[in-house]
């Protein structure tokens, strides 16, 4: 597996109709055009991706949106930085060592 899915587990944690009904769902109803905002304005390129709006875990059809790969890089790239970021701030200060 390449790109951002490399070592991922995600695919084993979407619902077995994700591919059949849920994903082809979504995007028929946002017309295969991405729904991601820039600037206050839908990016409104070929969406060819779906994406959780909230909780990644909420496979409710209402909240998944219709993404381009582009749009869609962007945001799990936010994520990641973000959730790296708190475990990182999370770590106890380390000691100077001429203070040791």
């Amino acid at each position: 597996m390449s790109g951002g899915w490399a070592g991922s587990n995600r695919r084993a944690e979407l619902p077995p109709d994700w591919q059949t009904v849920i994903r082809p769902a979504v995007l028929q109803r946002d017309e295969h055009r991405c729904r991601n905002r820039i600037g206050g304005r839908v990016c409104g390129r070929p969406a060819n991706q779906v994406d959780h709006i909230g909780d990644k875990h909420d496979h409710r059809i209402e909240m998944l949106q219709a993404l381009c790969a582009d749009c869609h890089n962007a945001k799990s790239s936010r994520q990641g930085n973000d959730a790296r970021w708190a475990e990182r701030m999370r770590r106890p200060p380390e000691r100077h060592p001429g203070l040791i």
